[in-house]
């Protein structure tokens, strides 16, 4: 079995691109790529305020929000209302999009890919799951709340763990599986 896992305490929070919040990188690839080269990336998002988010061509998004009240975002000019925790929202990530929260700080869970170079799903488990890894795939586990554990691996809140082969997930709060897929370049 091949598991890497990442400690939510040893994350650096980062400013955003466009200077709007900051973020925390939970994991990204090729390892060590910065904003302009990932194939997909993995972060948490604290968002205090009202306002833009970055641009980000040819990148879609899935945002989860973890925290808080919630965002009324304005995605491409379409409303679009995030007011339920741990409900996975897909959106292009090269579409201006802006944000007013609806009651404070939120703290978004943020998969983003390049969409020419790899695929992405998010599902939000609790309980019992088996967790499959495409052949050639990549799975992020991370715990959004509660603990989460297979194989000996314990993670708690905003811990990850990066697997390459199937494992059988024990979710006691809600917990993101984000598989992902290289599909060209």
């Amino acid at each position: 079995m091949s598991v890497r896992v990442l400690r939510a305490a040893s994350r650096e929070a980062v400013p955003w691109k466009n200077g709007g919040g900051i973020t925390r990188e939970i994991a990204a690839w090729p390892q060590d790529a910065g904003m302009a080269d990932f194939a997909w990336r993995i972060s948490l998002a604290e968002v205090a305020a009202d306002g833009p988010f970055s641009a980000f061509p040819g990148v879609d998004r899935i945002l989860t929000m973890a925290e808080g009240a919630g965002m009324d975002l304005t995605v491409g000019g379409e409303r679009r209302l995030v007011d339920t925790c741990c409900v996975p929202q897909h959106f292009p990530g090269d579409v201006a999009t802006n944000c007013r929260l609806l009651g404070g700080r939120v703290v978004n869970f943020n998969v983003m890919y390049r969409r020419d170079r790899t695929f992405a799903t998010v599902a939000v488990v609790r309980g019992e799951s088996a967790v499959t890894v495409p052949p050639g795939g990549t799975v992020v586990i991370v715990a959004l709340d509660g603990t989460a554990s297979f194989d000996g691996v314990t993670l708690g809140r905003y811990d990850a763990a990066v697997v390459r082969s199937p494992v059988a997930l024990l979710a006691e709060g809600q917990t993101a599986v984000v598989t992902l897929l290289e599909t060209g370049a």
